[in-house]
C-alpha cells in the first residue's frame, strides 16, 4: 500500500513538473510585456557622439512607449563602469547598451546571465571568446567617411576651378582623438574619398590624445587652418573644430565636414555635410529580440559573426545628414549618391585601393601596399585598417 502511495506521489510530482515546464515554455513563446532598458554613456548628450547614440534610446521609447522603462547613466568613464553596471542590474534591467570602450562590460556580463549586454565594439572580436549574453556592434563608418570625402573633394575642386586655391593648396585637416585603427581607418577613407575627386589632395592629422575636449579640439583645428588647410574634419566628440571653421579669419576659405551630429546650427556658413553611424537599427532589433525571447543575432539585420554585428549604407547603419546646399559644390549630392549606391550593392573594393603605401605606426616594419585591395570590416565590426599612407598623410602634434 505504501508503495502505491509513493508511486502516486512521484507520478503527481512528475506531472506537475511537466505542467510547469510547459507553462513556462508557453509563457516564453508569448514574449515579454515590459522591459527595463539601460543606457550607459561615456559622455552626455551635449557632445555629438553621445547625442547621436542617444537617438537610438529615443527610437526605443517611440516604438515601445510604456512597454519600456529607460534608465540612463551619463559621463561614465571606462574605469568607473562597475558601479553603474551593478546598479542597473539591481534596478531590473533586461538589456543594457554601452557606447564606451570599457573591458569591464565583458568581464561582468557572466555575473548577470539574464541580462543582455550590448557594447559598441572596441577591438577585434572575431577570435575572442565572449559570454553568451555579451554582444558587440558598430556601423561600417569608413563608408560614410569616404562619401564625406567625396563632398569635400567636390568643394575643393570648385575652389580650384574658381581660382580660390591652386591644386597644390588642396590640403585637408583632420582633428583626431587617438592613433587607433578605428580613427586611422576613418580618416584614411576620408582622404581617399577626397583624392578620388582631387588627386593632388593631401591631409594633415592632429591628435588631441582625448576623445572629448572642446578647447583642445578647437585649438587643433585652428592650428590646421593656420597651416593652410581648406577643409577640416574630425574624429573627436565636441563641436570645437566646427566652431574653429566658422570663426576662422583665414585668408583662404575654410569648410567643415562633420561626424555624428549636424553642425549646421553652430557652423551654418562653413558646414558641408555630416556622416553618422545609425545606432537605431541594432538597438531596436536587440530590444525586439529580448522582448520576444529570441537571440539578438537572429533578429538583427546585418553582417553577423558570432555575437558581433555590423552593417553599412545597405542596411541603414550609416547615413549622410546635414547636407548644406547653400555651401556644397554643385552636383555634390549626385556624386555622393553614386558612391552610396555602390556601397548599397555590396561593392566597397574601391575604397582602400590605389598606388599607396602605408606604415603601421606601432610597427614600422609592418607595411601595406594598396595596389592589393584592403577589405575593411571583413570579419569584425571594429575597423582594423591601421596604416598611415605616408605619401599623402602627415601626422603632427598640437603646438
Amino acid at each position: 500500500m505504501k508503495r502505491v502511495y509513493y508511486l502516486t506521489i512521484v507520478t503527481c510530482l512528475a506531472m506537475l513538473s511537466v505542467f510547469i515546464i510547459c507553462f513556462r515554455l508557453m509563457d516564453l513563446s508569448k514574449g515579454k510585456d515590459h522591459l527595463t532598458v539601460g543606457f550607459v554613456y561615456d559622455n552626455d548628450e551635449s557632445t555629438p557622439y553621445t547625442y547621436n547614440f542617444s537617438l537610438a534610446k529615443d527610437a526605443v521609447v517611440k516604438q515601445y512607449g510604456d512597454r519600456v522603462d529607460i534608465i540612463t547613466c551619463s559621463n561614465v568613464m571606462d574605469d568607473e563602469m562597475e558601479e553603474p553596471i551593478r546598479e542597473l542590474a539591481e534596478q531590473g534591467c533586461d538589456i543594457i547598451f554601452f557606447n564606451g570602450y570599457s573591458e569591464l562590460v565583458r568581464e561582468l556580463a557572466p555575473e548577470y546571465p539574464d541580462i543582455q549586454f550590448c557594447q559598441t565594439s572596441y577591438m577585434d572580436m572575431s577570435d575572442q571568446k565572449v559570454p553568451a549574453n555579451y554582444h558587440t556592434f558598430k556601423g561600417e563608418a569608413y563608408q560614410g567617411r569616404y562619401v564625406s570625402g567625396i563632398a569635400a573633394g567636390m568643394k575643393i575642386k570648385q575652389m580650384i576651378s574658381e581660382g580660390t586655391i591652386t591644386e597644390d593648396q588642396a590640403v585637408v585637416g583632420f582633428v583626431a582623438a587617438f592613433p587607433t585603427s578605428e580613427v586611422i581607418s576613418g580618416y584614411t577613407a576620408f582622404i581617399l574619398g577626397v583624392r578620388s575627386i582631387v588627386p593632388t589632395a593631401v591631409m594633415h592629422v592632429c591628435y588631441t590624445e582625448t576623445w572629448s575636449s572642446y578647447a583642445l579640439e578647437k585649438k587643433a583645428a585652428q592650428q590646421l587652418i593656420d597651416e593652410g588647410c581648406v577643409i577640416i574634419s574630425q574624429h573627436t566628440d565636441t563641436i570645437g573644430p566646427a566652431i574653429a571653421c566658422e570663426e576662422s579669419s583665414s585668408e583662404k576659405e575654410v569648410y567643415f565636414v562633420g561626424w555624428g551630429e549636424s553642425m549646421s546650427e553652430v557652423a551654418p556658413g562653413t558646414s558641408l555635410v555630416t556622416s553618422r553611424i545609425c545606432w537605431e537599427p541594432y538597438v531596436l532589433s536587440a530590444v525586439e529580440a529580448v522582448m520576444t525571447n529570441k537571440s539578438i543575432e537572429s533578429v538583427v539585420v546585418g553582417k553577423i559573426h558570432g555575437n558581433d554585428a555590423y552593417a553599412g549604407f545597405a542596411n541603414g547603419w550609416v547615413e549622410m545628414i546635414d547636407m548644406n546646399q547653400q555651401v556644397m559644390a554643385p552636383r555634390t549630392e549626385e556624386a555622393m549618391n553614386s558612391i552610396i549606391e555602390q556601397f548599397t550593392r555590396g561593392n566597397s573594393n574601391f575604397v582602400f585601393r590605389g598606388d599607396y603605401t602605408g606604415v603601421n605606426p606601432n610597427n614600422p616594419s609592418d607595411t601595406i601596399n594598396l595596389k592589393t585591395v584592403y577589405t575593411e570590416n571583413e570579419n569584425t565590426s571594429y575597423p582594423l585598417f591601421n596604416y598611415i599612407l605616408t605619401d599623402i598623410i602627415t601626422i603632427e602634434e598640437i603646438k
